[in-house]
C-alpha cells in the first residue's frame, strides 16, 4: 500500500502480508536450518533414528533423510525447498539425501554469519557459485576410476551405504546379494553399463530374520495358484504370458437374452463352456504348462486348465508381467489366436510356496534372468520396511558406480580435503568473495563434524586433527565413526560413488543460493493448508519462528 495525494493505493489483495529485506531472508534461513537440524543427528553409522507418526497413527521408524522429510507435512515454503532437494537427490542418485540437506543448512548458517557482517546476499551467492565449481573440479581430481566388472569395488560401495542403516549387522551378506543382483541385470552398451533398477524387484515379508534375505534369480509373484486341482510345482516350465481375460466378455451395451425353453438354457451354457474350452485348448496347443494372466480367469476355464495339468495365476500386475517377459524370454500376448510355442517363456521351476500366511509363486532358473527378485525378511513389519529402504539406497549407489565407475573415500574424508583446497584457493580471491569461499569450505566440514558428533567424538578435536592431516596431504583421512577416531579410511574400504558426492554439492548449493536470493515474501490470505488467515499472517509477519510449519504436521508426539 502506498499514498498518492493522501489516497491509499491497494496493490495487494486485502489480508495479504508482506515481509521485506533482511527479515524475510532471516525467516527463510531459520526455517531451512530447522529442517537441516532435524536430520543432522541421523547422519552416518552412529546416526539416530526418527519415529514419525502420521495423522492416522501409522508409525515409520527410519534414519533415511528422504523418507523423514517426505513423511513430514512441512508448511513453510523455504523448508519445502529443503524437502525438494532431498527428493531430487533420492531420485537421482538414491543415497546422500541427509548429507545434501545438512550441507544446504550449513551453507545457509554460514551465510547468516556473513549477513551479520554486512556482506550483501548477491556477493555471498557469487562466492558460493565459484566455490561450488571449484569443489566439483577438485572432486573430479580426487575420484578414483575403477572397473565396473570388479565386484570387490561394488561390494565396498554397497557396504559403506548399508553401514549407516538399521541392517548394518548383515552388511556382508546383503552387499553380496545387491552386487550379484545388479551384475545380473546390468546391460553393456558399448563400453558403458546401463542399469534399470525396475528389473530388481524387492519383495518384503516379516518373519524369520534379516540374515535370511535371499536373491532369487527369477521373479516372485505375490499371487497364488487359482485352482486347488492345479499342480503346485512345474519343472521345465513353458510359460504363456497373457494380457487377455480367460472369460466370456460382457457386451459393451446392455443386452438381454430371452429364454423360453430349458433346452435353450442348456444350449446357452454349453456354448459358454465350449468357448472357454476353446481358449484353454489354444493355450495347451502351444505347449504351455504355466499361465500368467494379467486379467481374470473364469471358473470353468480354471477347471479345464486344471484338467490339462496347467498351473495358472490370474490378475498379475503389469510390472510383474513385463519382468516375467524379460526374465523368461517370453512375449506378452493380447490375443489368444496369436499364441504360438515361440511366444512361451522358459524357466527351470515354477512353484507355489507358503511364505508366512501368504502363498506366492516363485519362477526360478529363468532362461535369461535380466530381472531378479530380492526377498527381504525381518523380525517385524517395521524392520522389513526399513530394510527395504536401506536396500533401495544400496542398490542405487551400486547402480551409480556401474554407470559412472569412479569412487571417493567416504567418512567425510573427501569433504575435508575439498574444504582444505578451497581455503587455499580462497587466498587468491580478492574482497568479500574470499569470505564466501571460506564460508563454503567451513560448510563442507559440517559433514565430517556431524559424523563425529553422532559418534560421541569431540567436534573441535576432530576438526583440528582433520585439518592437520589434510595439511600434510593425507587425502583419505576422515572420521572412522565405528572406531570413534580420525583415521585413514582407505585402509577400512570406506568408499562412496563420486556421482553421489557431486549431486550433494550441486543440489545443496543450488538450494542455498535460491533461498539467499529471496528478499521479499508476499503471502496471500489463507494460503496455508494448516488453516486460513493465521497461517498466511504467520508466514509473512515473521513466520512465528517457523509457525508456518504447523507443528511439522505428521510428527505427532515426536
Amino acid at each position: 500500500m502506498s499514498l498518492s495525494q493522501g489516497q491509499p493505493i491497494l496493490v495487494l489483495k486485502e489480508g495479504a502480508t508482506q515481509t521485506k529485506g533482511r527479515e524475510a531472508l532471516r525467516n527463510n534461513l531459520e526455517a531451512a536450518r530447522v529442517v537441516a537440524d532435524l536430520v543432522r543427528s541421523s547422519l552416518g553409522p552412529r546416526g539416530m533414528d526418527k519415529m514419525l507418526v502420521d495423522s492416522l497413527g501409522d508409525v515409520t521408524i527410519t534414519n533415511d533423510g528422504a523418507t523423514m522429510l517426505k513423511q513430514l507435512d512441512v508448511q513453510h515454503p523455504a523448508a519445502k525447498m529443503m524437502v525438494e532437494i532431498s527428493k531430487a537427490t533420492d531420485s537421482e542418485v538414491g543415497d546422500g539425501t541427509t548429507s545434501a540437506v545438512v550441507l544446504a543448512g550449513a551453507l545457509l548458517e554460514k551465510a547468516e554469519e556473513l549477513l551479520d557482517k554486512d556482506v550483501h546476499p548477491s556477493l555471498i551467492v557469487d562466492g558460493y557459485q565459484a566455490a561450488s565449481e571449484k569443489a566439483l573440479k577438485e572432486l573430479a581430481s580426487l575420484a578414483q576410476k575403477i572397473s565396473p566388472e570388479d565386484k570387490n569395488w561394488l561390494k565396498k560401495v554397497a557396504k559403506t551405504s548399508l553401514a549407516s542403516k538399521l541392517v548394518s549387522q548383515d552388511d556382508e551378506s546383503l552387499s553380496d546379494i545387491i552386487v550379484n543382483a545388479l551384475s545380473q541385470v546390468a546391460e553393456k552398451v558399448g563400453d558403458a553399463y546401463k542399469v534399470d533398477i525396475d528389473n530388481v524387484k524387492v519383495e518384503k515379508k516379516p518373519g524369520r530374520s534379516l540374515s535370511e534375505t535371499a536373491l532369487i534369480k527369477g521373479i516372485v509373484v505375490d499371487k497364488e495358484v487359482v485352482h486347488a486341482g492345479m499342480p503346485k510345482k512345474v519343472e521345465k516350465a513353458k510359460i504363456a504370458l497373457i494380457n487377455a481375460p480367460l472369460e466370456i466378455e460382457k457386451t459393451e451395451i446392455s443386452a438381454e437374452i430371452r429364454i423360453n425353453d430349458p433346452t435353450q438354457m442348456k444350449a446357452f451354457l454349453d456354448e459358454e463352456s465350449r468357448m472357454l474350452k476353446e481358449m484353454v485348448d489354444k493355450i495347451t496347443a502351444s505347449g504351455a504348462n504355466v499361465v500368467f494372466c494379467q486379467k481374470g480367469i473364469d471358473d470353468i476355464a480354471q477347471h479345464f486348465l486344471a484338467k490339462a495339468g496347467v498351473l495358472a495365476v490370474r490378475r498379475v500386475k503389469e510390472s510383474d508381467m513385463s519382468r516375467l517377459a524379460k526374465s523368461t524370454g517370453g512375449r506378452i500376448v493380447t490375443n489368444l489366436d496369436d499364441l504360438t510355442s515361440t511366444d512361451l517363456g522358459q524357466a527351470q521351476l515354477v512353484e507355489e510356496r507358503k511364505i508366512e500366511e501368504d502363498k506366492w509363486v516363485f519362477v526360478e532358473g529363468a532362461k535369461n534372468p535380466k530381472a531378479v527378485t530380492v526377498l527381504v525378511r525381518g523380525g517385524s513389519q517395521r524392520v522389513v520396511d526399513e530394510a527395504e529402504r536401506a536396500l533401495h539406497d544400496a542398490i542405487m549407489v551400486v547402480k551409480d558406480t556401474l554407470e559412472k565407475p569412479s569412487v571417493v573415500v567416504g567418512g567425510g574424508a573427501v569433504e575435508s580435503e575439498i574444504a582444505y583446497r578451497i581455503r587455499e584457493w580462497a587466498r587468491s580471491l580478492s574482497g568479500r568473495e574470499q569470505l564466501s569461499a571460506t564460508a563454503f569450505a567451513d560448510a563442507l566440514e559440517t559433514i565430517p563434524l556431524s559424523l563425529a558428533v553422532n559418534a560421541g567424538m569431540d567436534p573441535i578435536d576432530t576438526q583440528v586433527e582433520l585439518r592437520a592431516a589434510h595439511g600434510k596431504k593425507s587425502l583419505s583421512t576422515g572420521v572412522h565413526v565405528l572406531a570413534g577416531k580420525v583415521d585413514d579410511l582407505a585402509k577400512h574400504d570406506i568408499y562412496e560413488p563420486a556421482a553421489v558426492k557431486s549431486q550433494i554439492i550441486k543440489s545443496a548449493t543450488e538450494c542455498a543460493i535460491m533461498i539467499l536470493r529471496i528478499d521479499d515474501v508476499i503471502a496471500a490470505k489463507g494460503t496455508s493448508k494448516s488453516g486460513g488467515e493465521g497461517a498466511g499472517a504467520g508466514m509473512g509477519g515473521g513466520m512465528g519462528g517457523m509457525g508456518g510449519m504447523g507443528g511439522m504436521g505428521g510428527m505427532g508426539g515426536y
